[in-house]
């Protein structure tokens, strides 16, 4: 345990509301029953000496060091593993429990080695620690014997070393392993003597089916499982907390520091996401923030061909303003636009999407969460009223069936995963909703009641179905509905789903899941107390993505599981700041608070703040972008932390856009596959240089804490505003913070949200204003934010991607746990050494029939494109179906999919794409001519640098 993480209080807290009274020391405590005389202790001031007692894991006793004694009882009952009683007597100190704990550490120190000065965990060692504590002055028992001192370390993994002669076998690794994080990759091997922790039989840490999450690590009191940052760099000097970069789960880490250099990120015991857990992104993956590969210097050019100059701020920052301006006075007013970034802070997002607006005079702002979640924000504003998630990640808890629906939180939400698999564990019942067989769908002592494995794109056919039998077999709430849900759209879509079209019988042709299964799921759902939903992309990025959102909502208020602990409707956001960056106003109609512009109260509001007026037409959305580049009339682009090119579906198309625009200016901390397009190149912040907020899936604002000052100059947030004055809005702002201020004066949701107060309640979950000034764990308690909650008919209509003789499989996307959206952070750091490549999967009887074989290198051509990837063959998928991720630029995954969208909000159907596999022996013609191009932008970038080095 990292003694800069806070007191450790030996055991988990109590959640009873029964006070039991006890006397310690002789000093009375009052504690809540069922909370252990070691955590009683801790919590009065009185120390208990412990090594495998820690409060993130239950009691285990094994190190028999935290011995007291407890008038009227027998022996010494380790204080760890008894419950605190009402009259009790407890001495934590007494001769005999003295010379009792001395002689347990003398056991300890007489097979451990002796190297404490240059040992890397000296100053932060529970063992060290406890010997000084217990008052262990010398060892009577020598080396001379048995002992461990010469078992090899295991190296193998990148991010930690085992040294396995320093374990004391106190369990904790063990049993964080399996309590924490769900994995069970640990256990003891052998007895007695010869116990020692194993990651499996003969296996190295790298070989088994640990996913370096960290946990092990973070619960070890020795140096037998230390980070190797700290073997090389040293015990940390100062701890600064702040909010990870990744997933939408939104951990709290601290980082810790050695003036300005991060020695280890660890997870915060207090976070309210993350409870003192992470995953290997935000434990360790953090390397690429002091990457080769930074761009730390601004850059402008004429052509794309031409090689990159380097040039100071100021010139960067007025050659791109005059380029704008330039063309719109061609082009008009609307012919430049802007992309926000969901890795960008929700100050910069903002400014972002302001200067776009004020600055550029036109609502052309768009963001990432247009290619993720737009369905969602569509779907639950016309339902329930508010475009976010209804509950905590801690509301899993207190579920008793949850259903999973195009989510694989294992590998996108992992930290989460980890406390729904918990809650599965204490007996919550599981229904999985995905073409793939995922870690969620059974992985140790964890297994799903009901996968339903549909076809790709008939998501809308199962939420119908699901729906009929609900409402034809009677489990409706009805007294929650007539309360709370408006009765008209009510009867409409009570009578559609009744139709014997949406039973499960007959979309068990559409859907491909047995009748069955979508009954006995409805059912389990239906009957559940508490019932949870939590759905991911695999919902969304479909051409019936809104469709399905709103299904869900219909599913949920049909079974009263909305407004209290344990249901509701759940998004798991993909990135960081997703949920952020809509709150900001980043899509083209609406601005900060998800108010659309056409309003004019609103607009006169920011109107008032901003000194400018503003377009109450809504503006273009990226796809649009796109296509009015490629019709001559869109010519200027400012991207910000995104990259387009690699994420956005259909790649050559998207490339063709750029190609036709005459000013594109990037904004990131590496070239990425954007900025290859770009004329003018502004070097960006990492997440540990600059000060914010995120915002999580759960609607947690967050604080992003600068440990270490910008790379390259400036954070994000002062190169927006230095744009924007040199475009002649002029903004002023000192600090992040005043931009919240600016914020929350603005945004009903945001009102009483402040650094301050963010720094005095750790998080905060919007709505935070007048009416909830702590904020807002379970949202539409009472009533919905609509009002009247709204049932909409969800008529299934299927794909017009089809498969055809031509292109037989469908092909869908997805995430590994290892790499990160398209890969700029995770390739730039030790990840690489557990997924180095896309791969795709194919089922053994698609491969054998295109005599495919295991790493066959196999040519995937759709209607769009053709790229190559090495074929894993795999009973994850079922037949006719292919699967790939996205995070290698040279993959290529987006060359293949389609320009499909939702219909309501062009949220790109990356899920399905019709395509043929077959062998190959070469890479497709866009992948070499990939290689050619980025051979050419490296050459271009290398010759800005020689130039200027000369």
């Amino acid at each position: 345990m990292n003694q800069l993480n806070g007191i450790d209080f030996g055991t988990p807290k109590s959640e009873s509301t029964e006070l039991v009274a006890l006397e310690i020391d002789g000093v009375s405590v009052s504690v809540p029953k069922g909370t252990s005389v070691m955590r009683a202790s801790i919590e009065s001031g009185i120390n208990v000496p412990k090594l495998c007692a820690t409060d993130s894991l239950e009691s285990f006793g094994s190190c028999r060091l935290c011995m007291v004694e407890i008038e009227g009882r027998r022996g010494y009952p380790a204080s760890c593993t008894t419950p605190a009683e009402n009259g009790m007597k407890v001495r934590t100190q007494s001769p005999k429990l003295q010379s009792l704990r001395k002689g347990v550490m003398e056991l300890y120190i007489s097979d451990h080695p002796l190297d404490c000065l240059t040992c890397p965990t000296n100053g932060n060692c529970e063992l060290q620690t406890m010997a000084g504590t217990v008052g262990l002055r010398e060892v009577r028992y020598g080396y001379e014997g048995k002992n461990h001192l010469d078992l090899k370390k295991d190296e193998s993994n990148p991010y930690f070393t085992y040294d396995a002669s320093k374990c004391i076998v106190c369990n904790r690794c063990v049993r964080a392993c399996e309590e924490t994080q769900g994995t069970f990759a640990l256990t003891i091997s052998g007895r007695g003597f010869d116990s020692r922790v194993s990651s499996g039989q003969s296996k190295t840490f790298m070989e088994s089916e640990c996913v370096s999450c960290g946990s092990c690590v973070q619960a070890c009191p020795t140096a037998t499982l230390t980070e190797k940052s700290v073997i090389t760099l040293g015990q940390a000097e100062h701890s600064v907390t702040t909010t990870c970069a990744y997933c939408g789960v939104g951990c709290s880490f601290n980082a810790e520091m050695k003036g300005g250099e991060v020695v280890r990120m660890v997870p915060n015991k207090n976070g309210g996401a993350n409870h003192g857990h992470s995953c290997v992104k935000g434990r360790f993956a953090w390397g690429y923030a002091t990457h080769k590969d930074r761009m730390l210097k601004p850059m402008i050019r004429s052509k794309i061909t031409d090689p990159w100059k380097e040039v100071s701020w100021e010139e960067a920052l007025t050659y791109a303003a005059t380029e704008f301006r330039r063309i719109q006075g061609k082009f008009g007013k609307d012919s430049i636009g802007g992309i926000t970034s969901s890795r960008c802070t929700n100050e910069e997002v903002y400014l972002t999407q302001k200067l776009i607006r004020a600055a550029f005079g036109n609502n052309n702002t768009d963001t990432c969460a247009r290619v993720c979640h737009s369905p969602t924000g569509y779907g639950l504003k016309q339902t329930i009223g508010e475009s976010a998630g209804t509950q905590t990640f801690d509301s899993v808890m207190k579920s008793d069936v949850i259903v999973v629906m195009g989510a694989n939180p294992a590998t996108g939400h992992p930290v989460f995963a980890s406390q729904m698999k918990r809650r599965l564990r204490q007996g919550a019942r599981l229904i999985v909703i995905d073409p793939r067989t995922t870690e969620m769908v059974k992985s140790p002592h964890i297994k799903a009641d009901y996968h339903l494995k549909l076809r790709p794109g008939t998501n809308v056919a199962i939420v119908s179905a699901l729906a009929h039998v609900i409402v034809t077999e009677g489990f409706l709430k009805e007294d929650y509905i007539a309360e709370r849900c408006d009765e008209k759209s009510y009867k409409e879509w009570k009578e559609f789903v009744s139709r014997p079209d949406n039973s499960p019988e007959a979309m068990e042709e559409v859907t491909g899941v047995p009748a069955d299964l979508i009954r006995g799921a409805a059912r389990l759902y239906a009957k559940a107390n508490n019932g949870a939903i939590y759905y991911g992309l695999g919902v969304t990025e479909h051409a019936q993505g809104s469709t399905t959102v709103m299904g869900i909502a219909n599913l949920a208020m049909a079974t009263g599981n909305v407004g209290r602990e344990g249901v509701g409707i759940n998004p798991l956001r993909g990135q960081n700041n997703v949920q952020g960056s809509c709150d900001m106003g980043s899509f083209p109609h609406e601005l900060p608070g998800y108010r659309h512009v056409s309003d004019a109260t609103t607009r006169t509001m920011f109107e008032d703040v901003w000194g400018v007026k503003l377009d109450p037409e809504p503006g273009l959305r990226i796809p649009n972008m796109f296509e009015a580049a490629l019709d001559g009339t869109f010519k200027g682009l400012y991207c910000v932390g995104e990259d387009i090119v690699q994420s956005d579906p259909n790649t050559q198309h998207v490339s063709a856009a750029l190609e036709a625009m005459e000013c594109i200016v990037v904004q990131d901390i590496f070239l990425n596959e954007t900025a290859k397009y770009a004329h003018v190149f502004l070097p960006g912040s990492s997440f540990l240089e600059k000060d914010g907020t995120f915002t999580n899936a759960e609607r947690r604002i967050s604080r992003v804490r600068k440990v270490m000052p910008p790379k390259a100059g400036k954070s994000d947030w002062e190169t927006t505003q230095a744009l924007s004055n040199a475009l002649g809005y002029l903004m002023n702002y000192k600090h992040p913070s005043e931009i919240m201020d600016e914020i929350a004066a603005l945004t009903p949701t945001f009102h009483s949200v402040s650094y301050e107060r963010l720094d005095e309640l750790e998080s905060i979950q919007w709505p935070c204003n007048e009416q909830a000034p702590e904020g807002t764990p379970t949202m539409h308690i009472d009533q919905f934010v609509r009002g009247k909650g709204r049932f909409i008919i969800t008529q299934y209509v299927a794909t017009d991607e089809k498969v055809t003789r031509k292109f037989p499989l469908i092909l869908t996307t997805g995430r590994i746990l290892s790499q990160y959206n398209v890969g700029a952070q995770t390739r730039r750091t030790e990840n690489n050494k557990f997924y180095s490549e896309d791969r795709l999967e194919i089922h053994p009887h698609d491969a054998e029939e295109r005599n495919i074989k295991q790493d066959d290198w196999v040519g995937i051509e759709s209607r769009s494109g053709q790229t190559v990837l090495r074929a894993t063959i795999t009973e994850k998928v079922q037949p006719g179906v292919v699967y790939t991720t996205f995070h290698f630029p040279e993959s290529g995954a987006n060359v293949i999919t389609t320009d499909n969208s939702d219909w309501a909000t062009n949220c790109p159907e990356y899920k399905v794409t019709a395509v043929q596999v077959m062998p190959v022996t070469q890479p497709s013609q866009w992948q070499k001519e990939f290689k050619q191009f980025d051979r050419l932008q490296q050459e271009l970038l290398h010759a800005s640098n020689a130039l200027t080095q000369s």
